[in-house]
């Protein structure tokens, strides 16, 4: 019977068309791959115009309508509420964590050196550090506090602690997600500029990342929590991502999710949302619709908002570094800023050089091969040179607060031991300028030591296997440089305050330079010299400082670094990292100046064999099977008939493969001598006794992107940025020469810019 209805069919040349239902997961792409951003959007605009229409029949679909144009800031609420809670989880871990490398709270072992002596009834104002119920481990164990023999004990259990927190770390990462290593950002540029890494956004990952980011910042490695906290609040978006059809199916629109995912990390890294949302904005986002920029203000929002809700500081602020000088700055401190901004953007260049070259170490030698060793080497060399130094010894984020703030009348560190002049009566918080003494020339001697150290220690730091974010680090960098050039000033405007510099602006008396300002404008040149940031940079350090005054020497010092270090390469870290592993990222930035055009590029070049195409009527099943089994390319074009060549459309792979394992299941008749027909009109069948066609019109793309052979390739350059194309085809009069993909493009400016072409791995 199943003979007579399958005459009957082509009896009547009504071939019946199986494809009219969809495939299974037609839409997915291979790992490594480029998604195809035109082709996302489109079919992102069919499923609207589906939705629009259905809403008018009747009212359930009405309301299923409402509740998928709800969903994406249903999504955006989630992302926030869950990035805000881990981010506040962290930071509480991370404060419990780097104290326990210290000593231990015996009222409650889980409370923080602070908030330890917060609950002791015993604490006085002078010696509010030292509290009965916090003891080191020295004297823990053997009863004694001072001493040569608690010291060596001490600096013992520190280095000791640090050992096994880094240990941990490196050793979850290797076992569970090797993917939560590193910073996260530039593979995050990646993967919002539509490339595809399976697993970099996963539940495993996610997991790991928090906690062994908590553990590597615990064992007083030279990172941050910053960067990271970014890859953790885009795994969270992707989590999310996956509850919804809308925005799993499609992968164009996951990425709008991820750039407002991304707002909130920053969001809640630095409690700083606005400059969460234009970091996103400058430096990760490639499409940055204004629907996003909406959407990721909300998330960063929310995350803020959850954050405060936790209150991890205690000081229920949100802002790391809170800044309470309100001294005007003057015109003749702009000199300092600048030079300040040329130091950054030196050290950027240092670090981006220096760091580059040891990653590339790292990959060509055997070093790559010993994660876990070299992890615990850093981690030992750093604690061990990390104690003696009580600027290096604390967490970093409290070394960069101590040297953020100014010296009112009430501070106890050692960088505000200036000597008082005995009949001063003057109100509290405006002291004057005042000489230095013994205390300040000493911190100045460890504050330079302390910077020579970060410098060294961080090019090492970045990029093991162990989850490191960058800002934090250079910062404190910038804010020791800043600081120590601050005291200078200071020092000079005291002693020489009749010197027509300081004539106009220092009084005797008046307090007149405050240095934690030049450590806050150190921070922020430093961090743009090696991110290149500028617009973000600005809004979030005065975010994090709640310093609205000094918008402009801020803007000066960031404006300055980043002429510095573009003048020596222009690019910033996460860029130098993408090249360095070979991912297929499209700079919006690079700038393409050379004559070629498209003939130079498209392959097939002269010597190789001619370009793998499907004809429209003429292919076989087996045909079709052989050349996907022989070749790896991401589709063929479809073309009249191999003697005219005239192009007719370009079909996926990845559809090709799956719509004949379907037909060959589903649809009986066709075996591997059935032809396959990309025409538009049923095929007619001669014969009764020939196999069954096989028509594929379906998933055949009838609008592939083409240039001529005389296109240049700038033009060409350009309509992949900004279409986000994954491959163009190249003709003449409608005849077709060969193809361009994203590859292509991007080995041709390596080329161009005499590095090695071969260095661009993924397609």
């Amino acid at each position: 019977r199943g003979k007579k209805k399958h005459h009957r069919i082509i009896m009547n040349g009504n071939l019946m068309d199986f494809l009219d239902e969809p495939f299974p997961d037609v839409s997915t792409y291979e790992d490594f791959h480029t998604i195809d951003w035109l082709r996302e959007k489109s079919r992102d605009t069919d499923r609207h115009r589906k939705i629009t229409t259905k809403s008018k029949e009747s009212y359930w679909e009405l309301i299923k309508s409402l509740l998928d144009a709800w969903s994406g800031w249903v999504v955006m609420l989630l992302i926030g509420m869950l990035t805000g809670t881990l981010a506040g989880v962290i930071d509480l871990a991370v404060d419990w964590m780097t104290d326990l490398k210290e000593g231990v709270c015996l009222s409650a072992f889980y409370y923080s050196h602070e908030q330890c002596c917060w609950t002791s009834n015993e604490t006085t104002f002078d010696d509010r550090d030292k509290c009965p119920q916090w003891q080191k481990w020295a004297e823990l164990m053997t009863g004694h506090s001072e001493g040569a023999g608690a010291y060596v004990l001490n600096y013992f259990l520190y280095v000791l602690w640090a050992l096994l927190f880094s240990f941990l770390a490196v050793s979850l990462v290797r076992v569970f997600a090797p993917y939560a290593c590193g910073s996260g950002i530039p593979e995050i540029k990646t993967i919002l500029s539509g490339f595809i890494i399976r697993g970099y956004l996963g539940k495993w990952t996610l997991l790991i990342k928090t906690v062994t980011l908590v553990l590597a910042v615990s064992s007083g490695l030279s990172l941050g929590k910053e960067g990271p906290l970014v890859h953790v609040a885009c795994c969270c978006g992707n989590l999310f991502c996956s509850l919804f059809s809308k925005y799993s199916k499609n992968e164009g629109k996951r990425r709008e999710v991820l750039s407002a995912a991304a707002a909130a990390g920053v969001s809640v890294a630095f409690g700083a949302p606005i400059g969460g949302v234009l970091f996103s904005l400058e430096e990760v986002s490639y499409y940055f619709p204004l629907k996003t920029l909406w959407r990721s203000f909300f998330a960063a929002l929310v995350a803020a908002f959850t954050l405060r809700a936790i209150n991890p500081f205690g000081n229920s602020r949100l802002v790391l570094f809170y800044v309470e000088y309100h001294t005007p700055w003057y015109m003749a401190e702009l000199v300092p800023f600048i030079l300040l901004g040329v130091f950054g953007g030196l050290w950027g260049t240092l670090f981006i050089r220096g760091n580059i070259a040891w990653c590339r170490r790292r990959k060509t030698t055997l070093l790559g091969k010993y994660p876990v060793l070299e992890v615990i080497v850093i981690t030992g060399i750093t604690a061990v040179l990390a104690f003696p130094n009580p600027y290096t010894r604390r967490s970093t984020s409290e070394l960069i607060s101590e040297l953020f703030n100014d010296c009112g009348a009430l501070e106890s560190s050692q960088l505000c031991d200036y000597v008082n002049n005995p009949n001063m009566s003057r109100p509290v918080d405006d002291i004057p300028d005042r000489p230095a003494g013994p205390g300040v020339y000493s911190a100045l001697w460890q504050l330079a030591l302390a910077l020579i150290f970060k410098i060294v220690i961080t090019i090492f730091t970045f990029g093991m296997k162990i989850p490191s974010g960058l800002f934090i680090p250079s910062m404190a960098v910038g804010a020791i440089a800043g600081r120590i050039v601050g005291i200078a000033v200071e020092q000079m405007a005291y002693h020489h305050h009749d010197w027509i510099i300081f004539k106009n602006w220092c009084r005797p008396g008046a307090d007149c330079v405050t240095p934690g300002l030049y450590a806050m404008v150190g921070a922020a040149a430093c961090l743009g010299g090696v991110t290149r940031m500028t617009v973000s940079l600005v809004v979030i350090m005065f975010e994090l400082t709640g310093g609205l005054e000094y918008i402009v020497p801020l803007m000066a010092a960031a404006v300055t670094s980043k002429w510095v270090a573009d003048a020596f390469g222009k690019e910033g870290i996460y860029e130098s990292h993408i090249q360095l592993n070979g991912y297929p990222y499209l700079d919006v930035r690079d700038e393409f100046t050379h004559r070629t055009l498209a003939t130079d590029v498209m392959r097939p070049r002269r010597s190789e064999p001619p370009l793998a195409v499907l004809t429209q009527d003429s292919t076989t099943v087996e045909d079709v099977e052989t050349l996907i089994k022989d070749t790896d390319y991401n589709g063929f074009p479809v073309v009249v008939s191999r003697e005219s060549e005239r192009l007719i459309g370009f079909v996926q792979r990845r559809e090709l493969t799956v719509a004949i394992k379907t037909a060959r299941q589903k649809q009986d008749g066709v075996v591997s001598s059935s032809v396959v027909y990309f025409t538009e009109d049923n095929p007619q069948v001669a014969e009764a006794c020939d196999p069954q066609p096989l028509k594929l019109r379906r998933i055949l793309n009838l609008s592939p992107f083409t240039v001529t052979d005389h296109t240049p390739m700038e033009t060409v350059v350009d309509i992949f940025r900004k279409l986000g194309l994954r491959q163009c085809l190249v003709t003449r009069s409608g005849r077709l020469l060969g193809i361009i993909t994203k590859k292509d493009v991007l080995r041709h400016m390596a080329q161009m810019m005499n590095q090695d072409p071969e260095s661009i791995m993924f397609n």
